[in-house]
């Protein structure tokens, strides 16, 4: 073979790992690690007091603040991130989403301080905030308001930020809360059609424009580990929302009909249990959504393998962003056209996926869209994610390590060094920040910002004007949410709970069923809470219907509750067992004060506690007194079921 006969390489995707910890200048210090390594994009994951709208200091944000990502409160937090990162040389995707237009207006009034205009800003805000009420949690304003602010977004970009993807259309949250193939297309589908309806029927953006508008929406995708059917997903995909810009939009252009993606692979198959497996996991997903040539990914980021366990180091980033290079460097990935053209197997499965998705879809339309749908689409699942465990408690769902082929030697990846922790004084030096800045900013201009910003979403105004000059002015990112609380006020999403359940789940649940049916003074009562901000439920959730099914009677009342707010509850409810859930990393100061709380109450109820706790703090959680603590690797529902009854017991006789 000659030199002109050899294949020619096309481009690889974007490559980002997703990060941030901590403040934002050690999250600046990360990125441009990353960046030297060969990352070729940034993904910035901010911490839940930014993503919810509370400054450090608030009650809310306490014990949350620098943990699952960086802290922004303000202009000068925006300026620190990207030190050293010139934003006209740089894709920027940001994984915010009620707080997205604010998120945006800092890094625009970051961009126009530095002399760059943000017309030559390129990223993406996800901003998709169906997939919030559904499944992640971070949602602050009620389904009506939220989609007015997506639209002003989406108009505002395209008029002034043409080269920024304004949405992110995810259906990554959706795999992770349970969605099977159909419902993961079906559902990203119909948000994207409800946000762009919107955007068509509310007239911000002029009729030359909207097919431009059109092909600026961009997707956020799961790769699992079902390997075949993940890459028939994305042809799926591609095939359905091709069809939807040319028939629903009546969009000519082809390149503004392509169906452009990022994706995340699956962080609900990483396990805790034998954790060094999960490489081989990330690794399949991460081939599933670049094989295919005309359904390949534009961008990439890839968990690390310990994020079962905790928080990752760099080094595990970067363990991450090697396993995309040698993808895309070594193999000969990138020399073929689409190896999948053809084949009877993959057309097949993708032409079964396309019917089943479109019929759900339809359904999705006919109950009004995603956002009048919310309720009834987190029913459907929790319905699935129940069904998900059920099989893996029964092992008719392999996965390995964890119930199949669980004979191991100590692995010497683990340990307590294994995960990064987050200085517990970070909290209090932001809280000083804050002071300074408002210490130092123009109050009158401060003032005269928010009164702005409150018109504007009190009417018709596009958010965004008012919200960037709220940023120059030195705003914070509460005082922003707050302003906008008192116009649209609050909402709490529904848990998903009603008429989930019921199915048989084996012999060894309904022997804990029998046992609580018989016991004295009738079935224990349980409480499930989730402190703090927040707000992966999945396994709460699970945690609720599992009791449910073994007789139990549960109390549930949803995401992100005060520790007074659970005393009261359990002191007014008489639960016999408090069952808490935090996936944060958080534990170790909101699990202290929540006791401390009960106590106050004069609340006895044992208290149990379930997430992602590195196993060195397990012992301080019983110290503080915690009855038991459990992890990803205790999957069997019914053996937690069956020490919750027992604990029920113990509470009620007083011989705890």
């Amino acid at each position: 073979m000659t030199a002109s006969d050899a294949p020619q390489r096309t481009r690889p995707w974007l490559m980002r790992t997703y990060s941030g910890h901590s403040t934002a200048r050690a999250s600046n210090e990360l990125y441009r690690s990353m960046l030297a390594k060969g990352q070729t994009g940034l993904s910035v994951a901010f911490d839940l007091p930014t993503q919810t709208g509370y400054d450090p200091g608030h009650p809310m944000a306490r014990g949350e603040v620098g943990k699952v990502g960086v802290p922004v409160v303000h202009l000068g937090h925006m300026a620190q991130l990207m030190e050293g990162i010139p934003p006209d040389a740089m894709n920027t995707s940001m994984t915010i989403n009620a707080t997205a237009p604010w998120l945006l207006s800092l890094y625009i009034a970051n961009a126009q301080n530095t002399g760059v205009a943000a017309e030559a800003l390129r990223g993406t805000t996800q901003n998709d905030i169906v997939k919030e009420y559904l499944s992640r949690g971070t949602f602050i304003f009620p389904p009506e308001a939220s989609r007015r602010l997506t639209v002003d977004v989406v108009a505002y970009c395209a008029a002034h930020v043409p080269q920024w993807n304004p949405i992110n259309v995810c259906s990554y949250h959706l795999q992770e809360a349970g969605a099977t193939p159909t419902q993961e297309i079906a559902y990203a589908l119909a948000t994207a059609i409800d946000v762009l309806d919107a955007v068509r029927d509310s007239g911000k953006v002029p009729a030359e424009r909207f097919d431009a508008t059109v092909g600026s929406i961009s997707f956020f995708v799961n790769g699992g580990i079902r390997f075949i059917e993940e890459v028939c997903k994305v042809r799926a995909f591609t095939q359905m929302w091709d069809q939807i810009c040319a028939e629903r939009y009546g969009v000519a252009d082809p390149k503004l009909r392509r169906f452009r993606y990022g994706v995340q692979v699956n962080s609900l198959g990483l396990t805790e249990a034998q954790p060094e497996n999960n490489v081989a996991r990330i690794t399949l997903e991460a081939l599933g959504v670049t094989l295919s040539q005309r359904a390949r990914t534009r961008s990439l980021q890839l968990p690390a393998w310990n994020e079962a366990l905790g928080l990752p180091r760099p080094w595990d980033q970067q363990w991450s962003l090697r396993i995309q290079q040698v993808l895309a460097h070594e193999t000969d990935l990138l020399e073929y056209g689409d190896i999948f053209d053809g084949s009877v197997v993959v057309e097949g499965r993708t032409a079964e996926l396309v019917d089943a998705a479109q019929a759900e879809l339809d359904d999705v339309l006919a109950m009004g869209g995603a956002f009048a749908a919310i309720t009834e689409l987190k029913r459907r699942l929790v319905a699935s994610h129940t069904e998900r465990v059920r099989q893996i408690e029964a092992s008719e769902l392999t996965v390995v390590g964890v119930n199949e082929f669980t004979e191991t030697a100590p692995s010497p990846l683990e340990g307590d060094e294994s995960i990064l922790r987050v200085d517990p004084e970070t909290e209090a030096e932001l809280v000083a920040d804050l002071e300074r800045w408002r210490g130092a900013r123009d109050s009158n201009r401060v003032v005269a910002a928010l009164d702005d910003l409150r018109v504007a979403a009190s009417g018709d105004v596009n958010i965004m004007g008012p919200s960037i000059e709220a940023a120059h002015a030195g705003v914070t990112t509460g005082e922003w949410a707050q302003a906008l609380r008192e116009v649209f006020g609050e909402f709490r999403a529904p848990t998903g709970l009603g008429g989930v359940g019921g199915a048989s789940r084996g012999t060894a649940l309904a022997t804990v069923a029998q046992r609580c049916a018989a016991m004295e003074g009738g079935p224990p009562r349980v409480l499930v809470a989730k402190p703090g901000l927040d707000g992966h439920s999945n396994g709460a959730e699970q945690v609720a219907v599992a009791a449910r099914d073994a007789g139990m009677e549960v109390v549930y009342e949803g995401i992100r509750l005060t520790p007074r707010h659970i005393a009261a509850t359990a002191r007014d409810e008489d639960v016999d067992v408090i069952g808490l859930s935090i996936l944060s990393g958080s534990h170790l100061e909101l699990v202290p004060e929540v006791l401390a709380c009960l106590d106050a109450e004069g609340v006895s109820a044992p208290v149990v506690v379930g997430g992602i706790i590195p196993p060195a703090d397990h012992q301080a959680l019983r110290d503080a007194g915690v009855a038991a603590v459990y992890t990803p690797k205790d999957f069997e529902l019914a053996a937690i079921m069956a020490d919750i009854a027992g604990l029920a017991e113990q509470s009620r006789t007083g011989t705890g």
